[in-house]
């Protein structure tokens, strides 16, 4: 049995490179308390996979997230059975890119989709395809979290903002760099 982590925040994501490079580099550079799944599927079913992994490891989350792209997905249903189940949803309208792009430019423009999301993200980052190396996107990560706050519910927008500012809270101290 694992020993209870209460401030041990569950990071499950639909995205299966991109998003686990980002925070498991964000666990190692912050020393912050993230478990991080991948599963590629629609977004309801992370939703029932997250809660299904809360419940069998009760003591250790105190946080559960699932991290979405909008995708051709039905985000309704998502929104509805993660408010019923108690579990935190990060949709991305229309990529994860935006996140990461944010950490860089503060954008509010509509992007198409990810083919666009990476090209403007490729104007900071010129190697990203899919990969990345989690230590560029450090310095930028507060510019991030409040970029994120003021985009509308509307494409571009994103909730990994909130998710990561609440994952930073959960670490009584930033490392110093």
């Amino acid at each position: 049995m694992v020993p209870a982590r209460r401030n041990n925040v569950l990071v499950v994501s639909g995205g299966e490179k991109t998003e686990s490079q980002y925070f498991s580099g964000l666990r190692l550079a912050r020393r912050v308390p993230i478990t991080v799944k991948c599963k590629a599927d629609a977004p309801h079913n992370l939703v029932k996979y997250a809660a299904k992994l809360r419940d069998q490891y009760r003591e250790e989350f105190q946080a559960v997230w699932c991290v979405v792209d909008v995708d051709n997905f039905d985000i309704p249903l998502a929104m509805r059975l993660a408010d019923s189940m108690k579990v935190n949803l990060a949709v991305s309208n229309p990529c994860f890119e935006l996140w990461l792009l944010l950490h860089f430019a503060d954008h509010r423009a509509h992007v198409a989709d990810y083919r666009a999301a990476r090209d403007l993200l490729a104007r900071h980052v010129p190697a990203y395809d899919k990969k990345l190396d989690y230590a560029a996107f450090d310095p930028g990560i507060e510019d991030a979290i409040a970029r994120a706050a003021l985009l509308g519910p509307d494409n571009p927008a994103t909730d990994v903002g909130r998710l990561v500012d609440a994952v930073l809270r959960t670490c009584p101290e930033p490392p110093r760099h």
